[in-house]
């Protein structure tokens, strides 16, 4: 029998690579798609962001996936073009290892519900 995190970083992979075929390079970790999906749901296109706007990007992604379970409710977006999140519910707390099990968990989900299976 396949354990739960057996499943989830053959989920986790595969997603991995279908995001590989899809931008021509592999994202290096959990961080590196939750930039990506910051950047698809500020929807600009690939801009040259800086390191500040690329945390910002990543917080997006962050709320935007963990939206799906309730925890942030979209708020808006400000005067240019950025959107906003408003905790609703908080996190449950846990270690490292769990918060990023937790994250890819609706990450994976994030995905499936925009029609691209990991």
């Amino acid at each position: 029998m396949i354990s739960m995190e057996g499943t989830l970083d053959m989920q986790w992979e595969a997603l991995l690579q279908k995001l590989e075929s899809l931008i021509g390079k592999k994202p290096a970790d959990l961080n590196g798609v939750l930039f990506l999906i910051g950047v698809q749901e500020l929807g600009k296109g690939a801009l040259h962001f800086t390191k500040e706007q690329k945390q910002d990007l990543m917080h997006i992604g962050i709320c935007s996936v963990l939206s799906l379970s309730g925890y942030y409710e979209f708020r808006g977006t400000d005067e240019d073009g950025w959107p906003h999140w408003d905790l609703v519910h908080a996190l449950p707390s846990g270690d490292l290892l769990s918060q990023e099990s937790l994250l890819k968990l609706h990450v994976l989900e994030y995905f499936r519900a925009s029609g691209m299976e990991g």
